[in-house]
């Protein structure tokens, strides 16, 4: 199953309180929003991708507990970027810095975009989706995105004012500058 896309407008036009409340209410569902109002809602993965994701997501985690300079977090945080869309990556991380010069209400989702985002592929998954996806979260001000995917072994890192870099089955990934000393090992989330 395939995500399905609802465009309400010009029939509705959620405000962001109003597409907040309709998350909140719904919680079972995976609910974005693109820029130009579209709902976005996803079916839940399969046990695979939610193991791959559970790792990626804990070896994140682990990295930025003993680095200390930014919070990372999992599919269920909400993002509103600078364009309007309402996101959540599979993983992400945002700095210290950022987190505080913002100061934001720790219940809603946070206005802007994280400094590190990635998206994994599942088998429901459109892989042009998510491409498009990748480039609107650089557009938007993420730092440094990879696009994990699993049935074509491969990986793509998405950097500003970069071409795309295509990785063919790698076994880990680099955090690069942006997250210092990260290195994902990818056996159990590429296999």
């Amino acid at each position: 199953m395939t995500a399905l896309i609802l465009n309400l407008s010009p029939t509705i036009d959620l405000t962001d309180e109003q597409f907040f409340q309709l998350c909140q209410n719904n919680r079972d569902l995976r609910l974005e929003r693109t820029a130009e109002g579209e709902l976005i809602i996803m079916p839940p993965t399969g046990w695979k991708s939610g193991n791959r994701n559970s790792r990626l997501t804990q070896r994140l985690g682990n990295w930025a507990d003993v680095d200390a300079t930014g919070l990372a977090f999992d599919s269920s945080t909400g993002y509103k970027l600078p364009n309007g869309a309402n996101r959540s990556p599979d993983a992400s991380w945002v700095s210290r810095e950022q987190l505080e010069a913002l100061n934001p209400d720790p219940a809603r989702f946070l206005p802007i975009a994280p400094d590190f985002a990635v998206e994994l592929r599942s088998a429901s998954d459109s892989l042009q989706t998510l491409q498009q996806k990748m480039q609107e979260y650089i557009e938007n001000g993420v730092r440094l995105g990879w696009l994990i995917d699993p049935q074509n072994q491969r990986v793509e890192i998405y950097r500003p004012g970069q071409e795309v870099e295509v990785l063919q089955s790698p076994t880990s990934l680099s955090g690069e500058d942006i997250l210092p000393g990260f290195v994902l090992d990818l056996e159990q989330i590429l296999n």
